[in-house]
């Protein structure tokens, strides 16, 4: 008589809990629901899983890394609705809500029975050893969905296989998923499950920004070509613009500082490392073009925590532009350069400017002889051939041609000046002039660009 008595109580509890159709709210008939209407967008999208894990790095753009984060998010999305209803049934089918702690059979025991036999020995009075209705409910859940957690485990794997930039996408949204689910209850089950998992996506992430900084290290340049922008440089210039739309207002932006901060002193002590290496293209060069796509890069983005070095990528760029300028410039009125830094050095050594021209090397016979030297056509020859090796020297892709060649005009007027007040200084009343005249460089270096 005794247990038809429980089984119409254990009756009567599961028919409060029918919705109109007469089925369980919770439960697997929530699962069985939800697997019905996604599933058909689940075999489509796990073809494109298959098919995007079959290329390589190179061959993703934005759209299939857009395309696996959108699948990523919608795991997620109905991952969560669904453990939250499941959890709800087993405590209000249960009652669990209503009690504190029950005491009795122990752990093992209560793991393995069904919802039927822990409903009939919790009717009956059974005493369990469950410290309270919490771990009970979160030792079910685990006992149902302890598929779960491996399994988004390899889904995590393959798209970081796919590849390694996927590791920011499923940082922020798996964090975004813990936070919300700590919100509601930050010891159930989906929150610690999530919460394993995020220490998985971190440790991907960190090995991403390991990986890029040993790229780097093992970078090689060719000996038969320029340099160009470093494959290191661009590929920072991926990861941050990648990171600055991803990590717009997120909750982890703290994990990307640190690593911003890590990737760009490895990048500049690289650039440095190729620069000082390289032997066919100069090493201001190497400098000048990959510390201004840095600064371009810096600029664009506004990276708050990279204004530092966007400042000094700035001033290498500047430094080192000023540095070629300077060196390339020697070359074309080479000895006119030699025998000025000679008047100069008799200045520095304590002979008075106006006594130089009585030095034997340094008269005004000899002096008149190098001016002779470079006549305007010569002038104009010697700026060609340069306009030519600078070309050489740069890349097309930085475009910075224009801009070097209109410094090495601003800085030959520098020099013509400084010659023209060295002869007035040293030889004073000589009337000895230079063959060519600022406008004439001005002329020079005009029809020079637009020839090329």
């Amino acid at each position: 008589a005794t247990l038809p008595r429980k089984e119409s109580a254990v009756k009567q509890e599961t028919e409060s809990l029918h919705g109109s159709s007469g089925k369980l709210t919770g439960s697997t008939s929530s699962l069985n629901k939800l697997s019905v209407q996604s599933s058909g967008n689940r075999r489509s999208q796990s073809s494109s899983l298959l098919d995007m894990g079959n290329m390589s790095a190179s061959d993703l753009d934005v759209a299939d890394r857009t395309k696996f984060d959108k699948i990523f998010e919608q795991v997620l999305s109905e991952l969560e609705p669904l453990c939250l209803a499941e959890q709800d049934f087993i405590s209000k089918f249960f009652k669990l809500q209503q009690h504190q702690s029950i005491s009795g059979t122990t752990t093992n025991e209560a793991e393995e029975m069904d919802g039927g036999t822990l409903s009939r020995s919790y009717s009956s009075g059974v005493p369990q050893t469950i410290s309270s209705e919490k771990d009970m409910i979160r030792q079910m859940m685990t006992k149902i969905f302890r598929c779960i957690e491996p399994e988004l485990n390899n889904l995590i794997a393959l798209g970081d296989k796919i590849d390694s930039f996927n590791s920011l996408y499923m940082l922020v949204k798996m964090s975004h998923h813990v936070w919300t689910a700590q919100n509601v209850d930050p010891a159930s089950f989906l929150s610690t499950t999530l919460g394993n998992v995020l220490v998985t996506v971190k440790r991907n992430f960190d090995k991403c920004i390991s990986n890029q900084m040993k790229q780097m290290d093992e970078v090689k340049i060719s000996k038969k070509s320029k340099v160009g922008i470093l494959p290191f440089v661009a590929e920072f210039e991926e990861f941050a613009a990648l990171a600055e739309s991803i990590f717009k207002n997120a909750e982890r932006r703290g994990d990307l500082d640190k690593a911003y901060i890590k990737l760009i002193r490895a990048v500049f002590v690289s650039v440095e490392k190729v620069a000082n290496e390289s032997q066919k293209t100069p090493r201001d060069v190497v400098m000048m073009e990959n510390f201004h796509h840095i600064f371009a890069t810096l600029s664009r983005l506004k990276i708050s925590c990279l204004e530092a070095e966007k400042k000094e990528a700035k001033q290498k760029y500047t430094d080192h532009l000023q540095s070629y300028v300077i060196y390339s410039l020697g070359q074309p009125l080479e000895k006119l350069n030699h025998f000025f830094e000679g008047v100069e050095a008799r200045v520095a050594q304590g002979i008075r400017e106006e006594e130089v021209s009585y030095q034997l090397a340094f008269n005004k016979q000899e002096l008149r002889k190098v001016i002779k030297e470079y006549p305007g056509k010569e002038v104009k020859k010697g700026l060609d051939n340069l306009y030519k090796k600078v070309d050489k020297h740069l890349c097309e892709e930085e475009n910075l041609l224009q801009v070097v060649w209109h410094s090495m005009q601003d800085e030959f007027i520098r020099q013509y000046k400084h010659f023209e007040g060295l002869i007035a200084r040293c030889y004073p009343g000589s009337g000895i002039t230079m063959e060519f005249t600022i406008q004439d460089i001005l002329d020079y270096c005009s029809s020079i660009a637009q020839s090329h």
